[in-house]
């Protein structure tokens, strides 16, 4: 994905709220080299932080001229406005080691035994992973196959399948689950019992 950047030539809080006013959006470019100061159009960004890739992707930032891959790193939100006030960038290139979440994509839910013959609903309970790799290496998401998902059975991290060169990080917790299926829930119906015969007549007899 591309985007076109601009050299932000005032800083501070009073040029990055006038930035703001003008629709435009303060931010930063780090790694490999000095730090840039930069702004962005504020429509263009808001909708390309919509999208998936746009988050777990290698990035071409044009500025002056020259195209730069950077990585999304960080970006802040109006408290309850649907407005951008803020955008990081890290340079990136061949040689650039980085720790990054990428999300998790579900295919074969539906085709599953799980889900096709016990009729269950599976829970995501891991939708995003923090991976190790080159830059360049990053993949925008990692697969996780449900396809022969059963019941009784979880999917955990150890069972996804990524390339060599990609680090899996869980943080010391060993082989978390990433999916599990949930049986459906039985509806139990409680009928009340009707009053015994002998107990009609009892109480006609009483009157």
């Amino acid at each position: 994905m591309k985007f076109v950047a601009f050299e932000r030539k005032q800083q501070g809080t009073g040029a990055s709220r006038r930035l703001r006013i003008a629709g435009k959006v303060p931010g930063i470019v780090y790694g490999a080299g000095e730090p840039a100061a930069i702004e962005l159009d504020h429509n263009a960004l808001f909708h390309a932080l919509k999208k998936e890739a746009f988050h777990s992707s290698i990035l071409e930032m044009e500025l002056n001229g020259a195209v730069t891959k950077v990585l999304l790193r960080d970006f802040q939100m109006h408290p309850y406005k649907p407005q951008v006030q803020h955008v990081d960038f890290q340079r990136v290139d061949a040689t650039t080691k980085i720790s990054k979440k990428v999300p998790l994509h579900f295919v074969g839910e539906a085709e599953s035994p799980a889900v096709k013959t016990d009729k269950c609903t599976v829970n995501h309970v891991i939708t995003q992973l923090e991976i190790n790799c080159l830059a360049e290496q990053l993949p925008e998401f990692i697969e996780v196959d449900l396809s022969k998902l059963t019941l009784g059975h979880s999917v955990h991290v150890n069972d996804l399948v990524v390339a060599d060169h990609v680090k899996i990080v869980t943080h010391g917790k060993p082989n978390p689950v990433v999916a599990t299926p949930v049986p459906p829930v039985v509806e139990e119906i409680v009928v009340a019992a009707a009053p015994a015969a002998d107990d009609k007549k009892g109480k006609k007899g009483k009157k």
